[in-house]
């Protein structure tokens, strides 16, 4: 595997260390700047949401200007906006510095599985993405367990400070691992019309449907799931508040055995076979929360579900990334856009369905919805013959 995905996978790990950092203080916010600690929860979902919104935008700049050159300006960007936010002397200006976070980390990930795409032959791909997954997900836990550690002795401001001295210490190592490694940025000429004809092209392609409308769903069901983790706990008589941030962490280790096994798995299964394996197991661990076990048993079920789900969707990321290779950092975007913008939708959804069916129904529904998704995604998604990975 090219060295370089060490490099690009230490760009996603960078970005995800600030995608969770605020979650852990946000009590502290909340009593410094004397709001709410619901209102301090939408720092949050600014993150979130904007990652979303800017990636048309974000994938079509990385196409004409460079992908390299993109991800290193946002990194930047990004710890800039950490220690931007650590100086806010009122909520809201700390809620624009959470903005320009969620803008600048929209310009990492999506871009750097597109230029790992650009590096690595089709037939390799799936295992040079789970290393760049590893990264984030690396990222999103050691952020989320760091902030809270440095919370305690420095306060949510020393979060915010040392994290966005880390991520632009990261930049110029990136840069210098680029410029080593041989990465270059080409540019393309700025073009409104190329752009259009390249979002065009994405478009038309039988399996942008499929591929769009899948990660759409896989964010509604299961990362939907998560805000109500601690309800179901609360019901089960577990009151302890760090125990569903125990639990929800398991999905994210289930994701690193995905990326420690996938090597093994492909050749052994291809690309279809753990499109649907991932689906079945994801299923079973739905129906066994709605049967609501001991913690320990759930967080061993979202540990399970976790490697289910990165089976299913890394195998989306890589017919994603093949949708059209000229713009490609655009088709990535447009998943990464579709996957967000499910997994927004899913709180909404999921109060609906608990509300009004209760909790066995609706994940059952939830269960059936991701097993069909696989089966239908398995059977609709192709490849060109030559690039096909024992499919």
């Amino acid at each position: 595997m090219l060295p370089i995905l060490n490099v690009i996978a230490a760009t996603t790990f960078a970005a995800a260390l600030s995608s969770r950092a605020m979650e852990p203080v946000l009590p502290l916010v909340s009593s410094d700047l004397g709001v709410t600690v619901a209102t301090a929860a939408s720092l949050s979902a600014a993150v979130a949401l904007t990652f979303a919104l800017v990636q048309p935008i974000l994938g079509a700049a990385a196409d004409m200007f460079g992908k390299a050159r993109l991800m290193i300006g946002c990194l930047a960007m990004l710890g800039a906006a950490n220690i931007i936010g650590a100086m806010a002397t009122s909520f809201e200006m700390l809620f624009l510095s959470r903005i320009l976070c969620g803008i600048a980390a929209g310009g990492t990930f999506p871009i750097a599985m597109s230029l790992t795409s650009d590096l690595v032959p089709t037939a390799q791909r799936q295992v040079a993405l789970s290393r760049i997954l590893a990264g984030a997900m690396t990222g999103n836990l050691l952020g989320s367990s760091a902030a809270g550690v440095i919370g305690d002795f420095f306060g949510w401001r020393g979060v915010l400070v040392i994290l966005g001295l880390l991520v632009i210490v990261a930049s110029v190592a990136v840069w210098i691992g680029f410029r080593k490694g041989g990465v270059s940025s080409p540019k393309q000429s700025v073009s409104f019309g190329a752009l259009r004809d390249g979002y065009r092209t994405i478009l038309a392609n039988p399996n942008a449907r499929v591929c769009f409308t899948a990660v759409f769903i896989e964010g509604l069901c299961v990362l939907g799931l998560f805000p109500f983790v601690a309800a179901f706990l609360f019901e089960l008589g577990e009151t302890r508040a760090s125990i569903p941030g125990v639990v929800i962490a398991a999905f994210a280790v289930g994701g690193l055995f995905y990326t420690l096994s996938v090597s093994r798995m492909l050749p052994r299964f291809g690309v279809r076979g753990l499109m649907v394996g991932g689906a079945v197991v994801m299923a079973l661990q739905f129906i066994v929360i709605a049967l609501g076990p001991r913690w320990e048993i759930q967080a061993i079920s979202f540990l399970v579900m976790g490697w289910g789900f990165y089976s299913l969707h890394g195998s989306l990321q890589v017919f994603s990334s093949d949708l059209a290779p000229e713009a490609r950092a655009s088709a990535l975007s447009l998943h990464a856009f579709c996957f967000f913008m499910g997994q927004a939708a899913g709180p909404i959804v999921y109060g609906f369905g608990l509300s009004h069916f209760g909790k066995m129904p609706t994940l059952i529904l939830s269960a059936t919805a991701i097993l069909v998704l696989g089966i239908v995604a398995a059977r609709l998604l192709h490849q060109k013959p030559a690039e096909m990975v024992d499919i």
